[in-house]
């Protein structure tokens, strides 16, 4: 039995890696800034949606790998390690508050699981919004050696496109979540995170 379990909670990955991939890669609005670009994409929907429906650190694999791969086969591929970090720590986040302090694989009511996921979408997210610019300001300063007017630049317009992004991330994952979570448990599917 806990093979299975194991199976099913890997497949649900490879899935949720898969929508993140195509979240970002499919639904991707580029906006160019100087010699560098940001996008307002749908990719961290479905990470956070995976550390609500897998826990933390499958959730957050799922983000990294799927939205990481993204990267590679787009024109962000320099950006690859950046976000593989930012991604999973993102899942390990969201997946933290929701299933280790709002205990949100067992059961409650329905009210309290809408409120739980999104507080754990929006603590996820709200990582992201502080983290992504900052931490994208220092790799394109140190790594790739931009500017520091240039670099500052992109920064502004990435914490825009960033805090975009968490806002219609918590109301997506927030949806789709509960919108699954029934049928998954109707099917045998949902997997209790511990």
């Amino acid at each position: 039995m806990r093979d299975n379990k194991m199976i099913v909670r890997l497949a649900q990955t490879a899935l949720l890696a898969a929508l993140c991939y195509i979240g970002f890669q499919v639904f991707r609005f580029d906006i160019p800034v100087g010699t560098d670009k940001t996008a307002i994409h749908f990719g961290n929907t479905f990470c956070v949606l995976a550390a609500l429906l897998l826990g933390g650190l499958y959730g957050g694999l799922a983000g990294a790998i799927g939205m990481g791969l993204a990267d590679l086969t787009s024109g962000y591929a320099m950006y690859a390690p950046e976000t593989f970090v930012l991604k999973l720590c993102i899942g390990l986040i969201a997946g933290l508050v929701a299933h280790k302090i709002g205990k949100l694989s067992k059961e409650h009511t329905k009210k309290y699981i809408l409120v739980m996921s999104i507080v754990a979408a929006a603590c996820g997210m709200l990582f992201n919004v502080f983290a992504d610019p900052i931490v994208g300001y220092f790799y394109k300063r140190y790594i790739f050696g931009m500017e520091v007017d240039l670099a500052a630049t992109v920064a502004k317009f990435s914490a825009v496109t960033t805090f975009i992004n968490a806002l219609t991330s918590v109301f997506f994952a927030t949806l789709i979540y509960n919108a699954l979570r029934p049928v998954l448990k109707k099917a045998g599917l949902f997997i209790e995170v511990k």
